[in-house]
């Protein structure tokens, strides 16, 4: 019962990768993926940056709607109407068979910081569209550095699974043979079982993160990815006050928030100037018809009337210029503040990251000479076991921790890749990925 229990039990995890490498060489033909070109096939099929796209394109025909104002602005129209008394419309024009309106603001201050404002907001989406683009390089990224991570694990966990069967097999005959307790045995048992366990995780994850580079890069849905182990290019490895200052001027958040800023100085400056006069060319033509009645109240018809003109209006007494006015004031001050509070947030993220890369970098080395230290160890205790002084168990239990060893230094690893995204991403310098 218990070489029955050895054999399916080690061979869960095996048969589970067999099973599916089987499946994969029957789906579609793998496609081989370096980082660069994973993030280059993600930017140009990703939905978020077409949604972004979209958006800075409703922006910007918003922004025409009041620039619109401003120019030339042609209208004809034509009516039939019964009158009684003396011809008018409830606009207070006369009632015409045929009429031209032409319009065209010159000088409306509070509607041209309005235009402005719309204008910069116009910019701001063009900044959400760059921070979109951003977040695709970031998680692609990632994604593809943990696949990298979770396949070279998995490689490692079956070198693994096969010491653990070594270490199993001489327990075993050990045991039998009374030099063993059945409590090493059971340990033994428990070792084998928890790398299965772990390589099926493995497994999993490898399938949610292929999934997702499939649908990020736009892949057929049963196409195979492999991925080369590579290290993130360009890397911020600058000076604390040069990526700050890089932050200042290419962090997404803080243009977003300097140009809300510069909006609402344009929409304060337009409302101050509410107190101008305002101007407006205006001309009119109107066809006229002798049905309705002009002849018995006015002393003279004209069927065909032209009109040209220039419509001012000076404000004398405008409560509602003077809200207008405290609430861009407010308006401007509150942005202001987010403003500096996003500047003083920045300086803090930077610095914090870079302490954060320089920490994963130091335990990426000590996990790096830790590995090293159980290796040469490993090669001692190898030497013995040819020798005859050393048993087979020992040397498979330091493969056992060489391998635990070997899967820290790959986590310390893509923690460090992550700390370098995270970095780059709040510096403004994710173009540097794509070098």
């Amino acid at each position: 019962m218990r070489g029955i229990m050895r054999v399916s039990a080690a061979a869960v995890a095996a048969m589970f990768f067999a099973i599916s490498g089987s499946a994969q060489e029957a789906s579609a033909p793998s496609i081989a993926l370096t980082l660069k070109r994973a993030i280059e096939l993600a930017l140009q099929n990703s939905k978020d940056i077409q949604v972004a796209k979209i958006q800075a394109s409703i922006a910007d025909k918003a922004a025409l709607i009041n620039k619109a104002q401003f120019m030339p602005n042609v209208y004809a129209g034509s009516g039939l109407g019964y009158t009684y008394g003396i011809p008018e419309t409830p606009g207070g024009r006369a009632p015409a068979i045929f009429n031209v309106t032409y319009t065209e603001q010159v000088i409306n201050e509070p509607l041209r910081g309005q235009g402005k404002e719309q204008q910069e907001q116009v910019k701001a989406q063009k900044v959400l569209l760059e921070d979109a683009r951003n977040s695709v390089i970031v998680r692609t990224a990632s994604a593809y550095l943990e696949l990298v991570k979770v396949r070279h694990s998995a490689e490692l966990l079956q070198k693994e699974q096969a010491s653990a069967e070594k270490i199993l097999g001489v327990v075993q005959q050990r045991a039998n043979e009374g030099y063993q307790l059945p409590v090493e045995v059971t340990r033994a048992q428990l070792t084998r079982a928890q790398v299965a366990q772990r390589l099926l995780q493995l497994q999993g994850r490898d399938d949610e993160l292929e999934m997702f580079l499939r649908s990020q890069c736009g892949l057929a849905p049963e196409q195979q990815i492999e991925v080369t182990a590579e290290d993130l290019p360009g890397a911020a490895e600058q000076e604390g006050a040069n990526l700050i200052a890089s932050a200042v001027q290419n962090n997404t958040e803080l243009r977003l928030a300097q140009s809300d800023v510069q909006a609402k100085e344009f929409r304060l400056t337009g409302e101050k100037r509410g107190y101008w006069p305002t101007l407006e060319l205006v001309s009119v033509y109107s066809l006229l018809g002798k049905f309705n009645n002009y002849a018995l109240y006015f002393n003279h018809f004209q069927r065909n009337n032209y009109n040209l003109g220039i419509q001012a209006q000076v404000p004398i007494f405008s409560p509602s210029t003077r809200a207008n006015v405290a609430l861009a004031e407010t308006n401007l001050l509150a942005a202001k503040a987010s403003f500096t509070n996003k500047q003083n947030q920045v300086s803090s993220d930077v610095r914090r990251k870079t302490r954060r890369v320089r920490e994963t970098d130091a335990g990426k080395e000590v996990a790096r000479l830790e590995l090293q230290l159980v290796q040469q160890d490993l090669a001692q205790l190898q030497a013995r076991f040819e020798e005859g002084k050393e048993s087979l168990q020992v040397v498979e239990k330091a493969r056992l921790d060489e391998n635990e060893k070997w899967m820290a230094l790959l986590d310390a690893s893509f923690q460090r890749q992550q700390a370098q995204l995270d970095l780059l991403k709040t510096a403004g310098q994710l173009d540097k990925v794509l070098q």
